[in-house]
């Protein structure tokens, strides 16, 4: 009489799961371009509408090449990163309302690799769409220094995880009330922005403003950004800039990773 034993798939490398989520992540980008070309409209206005009011204000811009635009696009290009990514929670809160979520939770992937993998693929669109701001910029005064953006791209691509992991994060956790994921998205992403210098220059504004601005990883980010996006590198700035990316990457994977490990089927 012959037995039936069942066993168990075998168990991949971490990597090789990493591999797989950050593949199935990425096809949704690829079967929907459409997405992501309607998500570059909002940066193109702001470059071509808010750029030019700077060129008298940003009292700053003699500094980054005497161009408005060499000031303003690091700041658009940190936007494009900031909105893209603090929004993939969505599309997690869309599988958990579909039941697409629970299965991929049953599957022998490791619960670390579908957030580090996940958190990943925001690094494909995040480089193609800055990519695209940046070369259009040229023809409007835009001095570009490849090498030194190719740095930056690297930079905000390790920003780009860590808060695309926190995004999840809150998505997970605000599973079963949906509202809660838009209302502390949308509380915590404006003022991020406004008090990193993306738009207009803190020296200007009041005291309180700037010493907030010490306590907001973005604001290093935004500075470093500005001196790669115009010729430099070997400066203080660009450190503590890969300082800040590092430090919100690594705590983003950490929650992330421990949220979805302890996420019920």
């Amino acid at each position: 009489m012959a037995v039936l034993t069942l066993t168990a798939p075998p168990r991949t490398s971490v990597l090789t799961d990493v591999g797989h989520v950050w593949w199935r992540e990425t096809l949704t980008i690829v079967r929907d371009p459409f997405s992501l070309i309607f998500s570059l409209l909002q940066p193109l206005v702001f470059l071509g509408l808010f750029g030019p009011l700077l060129a008298g204000v940003a009292g700053g811009a003699a500094a980054f090449g005497g161009s408005s635009l060499q000031w303003f696009l690091p700041g658009v290009v940190v936007m494009i990163t900031m909105f893209g990514t603090s929004m993939t929670g969505a599309n997690l809160q869309f599988e958990i309302m579909t039941g697409a979520f629970e299965r991929i939770l049953a599957t022998p992937l490791s619960r670390s690799s579908l957030m580090i993998g996940r958190a990943l693929k925001e690094l494909t669109p995040l480089v193609v769409q800055a990519a695209v701001i940046t070369l259009v910029a040229i023809p409007f005064g835009f001095v570009l220094y490849p090498l030194h953006v190719v740095v930056g791209l690297v930079l905000l691509g390790v920003f780009g995880v860590g808060i695309g992991a926190l995004s999840y994060a809150l998505a997970i956790a605000a599973r079963k009330t949906e509202w809660i994921f838009w209302a502390v998205q949308q509380s915590l992403l404006f003022p991020l922005l406004i008090l990193s210098g993306m738009m207009l220059p803190l020296e200007t504004g009041p005291g309180w403003m700037q010493v907030v601005s010490k306590f907001n990883p973005l604001t290093y980010v935004v500075d470093a950004e500005r001196v790669l996006f115009a010729g430099g590198i070997a400066d203080a700035t660009v450190l503590w800039g890969f300082v800040a990316a590092i430090l919100t990457a690594l705590v983003g994977l950490a929650v992330g990773i421990r949220s979805i490990r302890k996420a019920t089927i």
